[in-house]
């Protein structure tokens, strides 16, 4: 009897063991597929997607570059007009309405050869074109003053910093220079650059992208230093800063979403429509996304999502 009784007890207890056991592993399950699913929902969270807004008829000529003049409420447009002539002093500044209106083709025409990155400071509008720098006054809509860049070889974007500092990015030379007193220097230059294009002056720090390495850097203003932040990005053009991360072009056809820590995720890819993605702008209060598209003479408009 006492064997017996021993017996149920040790099944019992097997039993009750048993079912722990299985309690257990199921609360486990449960809280792994639960941690998972926060995962993925954060994943989800910090998906960015494109949505077409408008965009301008194909008026424009070569459009290569567009920035917005927040005092002004418009947009400008750099035309080279023909990519292929070099100097032919046919290039100019256009301007379109924050609906896609073109209000002007050729607002400014007239000592520009081949105009690229754009950019605003203190009144003024500075034009990359070539290996010169040329300065449109807004208000008056005519050429300033034209700066002779020395030994430049392709002046391509334009940033400009929060103090009214202007650089510029010499993509055949591999530097980029600041305007000082209305001279170029030479502010930053490596030996590694292979085609330094994109500039990115924001919150006192600065960036820079080599489209032919393909290279997303932080540059440090004081000492020069570089800290990469992303790779592949073969073509990048223009840098916006999208909340604490980024949007950057490449002039191929694809608009890409990199993070501060340096995932890129691919948001447009109009490469086999022909249709470029040059120099781009970016409005964070409307959360519109402009870009440029070169060969197919349009500026493009879309709502970051």
């Amino acid at each position: 009897m006492k064997g017996k009784q021993l017996l149920v007890s040790c099944v019992y207890a097997a039993f009750v063991l048993s079912l722990s056991q299985s309690c257990s592993s199921k609360n486990s399950q449960e809280a792994t597929s639960e941690a998972n699913a926060g995962q993925e929902e954060a994943q989800a969270k910090t998906t960015v997607t494109l949505e077409k807004k408008w965009e301008t008829p194909a008026d424009l000529k070569a459009p290569e570059s567009v920035l917005f003049d927040k005092d002004n409420n418009i947009l400008y447009t750099s035309n080279i007009n023909d990519p292929e002539a070099g100097v032919d002093g046919n290039g100019s500044v256009g301007r379109i309405s924050l609906d896609g209106k073109i209000e002007k083709v050729e607002w400014v025409i007239g000592g520009m050869d081949s105009p690229k990155g754009l950019g605003l400071s203190n009144g003024k509008l500075y034009v990359a074109d070539l290996k010169k720098i040329v300065v449109i006054d807004v208000k008056g809509g005519k050429v300033e003053r034209t700066i002779e860049v020395k030994d430049a070889g392709m002046l391509n974007d334009i940033t400009v910093d929060e103090q009214g500092g202007v650089y510029i990015s010499d993509s055949d030379k591999k530097r980029v220079y600041k305007l000082n007193n209305n001279q170029a220097e030479v502010w930053l230059e490596k030996d590694h650059f292979q085609k330094p294009n994109g500039l990115l002056a924001h919150s006192n720090k600065f960036y820079m992208v080599d489209m032919n390495a393909g290279i997303f850097y932080e540059v440090d203003k004081n000492t020069k230093e570089l800290r990469t932040i992303a790779e592949g990005l073969v073509g990048g053009d223009g840098i916006v800063p999208y909340e604490n991360d980024f949007i950057i072009s490449n002039w191929n056809g694809e608009i890409n979403y990199v993070t501060a820590d340096g995932k890129v995720e691919k948001l447009l890819d109009t490469k086999a429509d022909k249709v470029n993605a040059a120099d781009i702008e970016y409005l964070a209060d409307q959360k519109l996304l402009i870009v440029p598209t070169f060969f197919a003479n349009k500026v493009v408009a879309y709502t970051v999502k």
